[in-house]
């Protein structure tokens, strides 16, 4: 099955989590599916494109951590300092975009 869910209103998916049975199991856990259907669906299900859209700046924020070698392979065996290494680039970052 799948693993446990944190605590939300809504999920944002992307089309891998298209499935029948993983929208049943957000349904059961009253989460709204903001997925949209993939292309050889049957009877596409309806999701908010506004909503959806706003993922990407989620999906260019982990990119720009990416760039980071230490973070995209994970040198850090400690999770307090691979969190660390994660603050100190997302500081960088916005300094740079600043």
């Amino acid at each position: 099955m799948y693993p446990a869910m944190p605590n939300a209103k809504v999920l944002i998916g992307d089309k891998g989590y298209d499935s029948d049975e993983f929208r049943d199991a957000l349904k059961a856990r009253k989460i709204k599916a903001c997925i949209p259907p993939r292309s050889n669906r049957t009877t596409p299900s309806s999701y908010s494109k506004k909503l959806y859209r706003q993922r990407h700046k989620i999906e260019n924020m982990f990119a720009k951590l990416k760039d980071w070698r230490r973070i995209a392979t994970r040198y850090d065996r400690c999770a307090h300092t691979f969190l660390s290494a994660i603050c100190i680039a997302a500081a960088v970052i916005f300094w740079i975009n600043q």
